[in-house]
């Protein structure tokens, strides 16, 4: 019967059908397999909308919705124009400034194709201009972007802490550090690009220069702040910490910068329904599939196979790790997650690591695969903002794509990173 699923869920995959629907004649082929025809159209939808029933996803189309209310408001340019006034006047000050732009944004949007798509529009022609090559500039605009979906709010970290029953407040916490070494070695490998290809750097700012950048910055800076601020305190759940963001979101937007009106809601609205409409089909469709595998016991045969293969923990970790990094290279990162989560979950636990620790690194691993071909997402946005061909921007992207897996494996190796800060706050 496995095998059965694999061929179907591998042929509809081949042919381009979206992922949702994939997953779900892949789940109802189980269960034909299992059950008479009336067992499973009951069983079917009973599970379908088991998944969805968690109030902890009701953060999602949240968190999305004000990450779209703060990109309509203009406030990406106030963060590019801080973010190159604190790093630009070094080699290759732009692509710097790119990186912490990054780490800015994701405090926001926790979405790393909007991430792509808000600064890559701005900040792609201006290295250009600049003396930067193209395929530089689109290649570390996509690498930085994934920083957006490690630190919090992250929609993956929501979607993992639901289904695997992780505080979502204790997995926010750990992403701090992981985005933080990310962007570190990202902009390490920047410097050592720039100062090769001789690329620009920026004039020095004054002092009153960084403090009028502060001020222009400050609100959307202010965002995550409170977000996060609020969770951790214990002030209120991530749920309603979402809800707060897109009232935060509004008042901005409306009444401090006034950059949005009335008219604009509704399309902002469509967007966000549209996403979330995408990640919640896909999210009822993988419970279908994840209960059909565990009934069978497939996760246990994993955790079998994986235990006879070595006994190491430190290797059956790496070949975990090997597994999340190449199936996010050919599926939808949040359907990789929903369904190779409730099997990795109970093994990486059982070899001692943290649930935490766990789901940031399986997050970050999945995460890389937004940038890798053949289906990574950040790299088609950037190439429809440069007009660069895949393979091009392919081979710009390596370098980037080395050193984040090789944070990966920091982290994951090195789990105080990771379980520092939620130690610290209690989680």
């Amino acid at each position: 019967m496995f095998l059965s699923i694999i061929i179907v869920f591998a042929t509809l995959l081949l042919l381009g059908i979206p992922i949702g629907f994939t997953i779900g004649v892949a789940g109802l082929v189980g269960l034909y397999m299992m059950m008479n025809d009336v067992a499973m159209f009951t069983m079917a939808p009973l599970q379908f909308f088991s998944g969805l029933d968690m109030f902890t996803l009701m953060a999602m189309p949240f968190f999305i919705l004000a990450g779209e209310i703060m990109n309509r408001t203009g406030i990406t340019n106030r963060l590019v124009k801080f973010s190159n006034i604190l790093v630009g006047n070094v080699r290759g000050g732009l692509a710097h400034a790119n990186i912490i732009a990054s780490v800015f944004f994701a405090g926001m949007t926790g979405a790393a194709v909007s991430d792509t798509a808000a600064i890559g529009t701005m900040l792609i022609p201006a290295m250009e201009e600049d003396g930067y090559d193209l395929d530089f500039s689109a290649a570390v605009t996509a690498a930085s972007s994934i920083i957006g979906p490690t630190i919090p709010p992250s929609n993956m970290m929501v979607i993992y802490g639901s289904l695997m029953n992780v505080s979502i407040a204790g997995l926010f916490a750990a992403g701090f550090l992981p985005g933080i070494v990310l962007a570190i070695l990202l902009m390490i490998i920047s410097s050592i690009i720039s100062y090769r290809r001789g690329y620009p750097k920026s004039p020095k700012t004054t002092f009153k220069e960084k403090m009028l950048g502060l001020k222009d910055a400050i609100l959307p800076l202010l965002m995550p702040i409170i977000i996060l601020g609020g969770i951790l305190s214990g002030v209120f759940t991530p749920t309603e910490a979402a809800a707060v963001a897109v009232a935060y979101a509004m008042v901005v937007g409306f009444f401090i910068l006034k950059s949005i009106k009335v008219k604009d809601l509704p399309s902002m609205f469509i967007t966000t329904a549209k996403i979330t409409g995408v990640v919640f089909l896909i999210i009822g469709t993988a419970s279908i599939l994840s209960w059909v595998l565990a009934i069978n016991q497939v996760p246990q045969m994993i955790a079998d196979f994986l235990l006879a293969a070595t006994g190491s923990p430190a290797m059956i970790l790496f070949l975990i790790i090997i597994l999340m990094l190449v199936v996010g290279m050919f599926m939808d990162i949040a359907a990789a997650l929903i369904i190779l989560g409730p099997i990795l979950h109970p093994i990486a636990v059982g070899l001692g690591m943290s649930p935490i620790h766990f789901g940031i690194v399986m997050v970050l691993s999945l995460n890389i695969a937004l940038m890798t071909p053949p289906v990574g997402a950040c790299l088609f946005v950037a190439c429809s903002i440069t007009k660069l061909k895949l393979s091009t921007l392919s081979k710009a992207i390596l370098p980037f794509i080395i050193v984040e897996v090789i944070a990966l494996f920091i982290i994951a190796y090195v789990p105080i990173i990771s379980t520092f800060l939620p130690t610290l706050l209690g989680f």
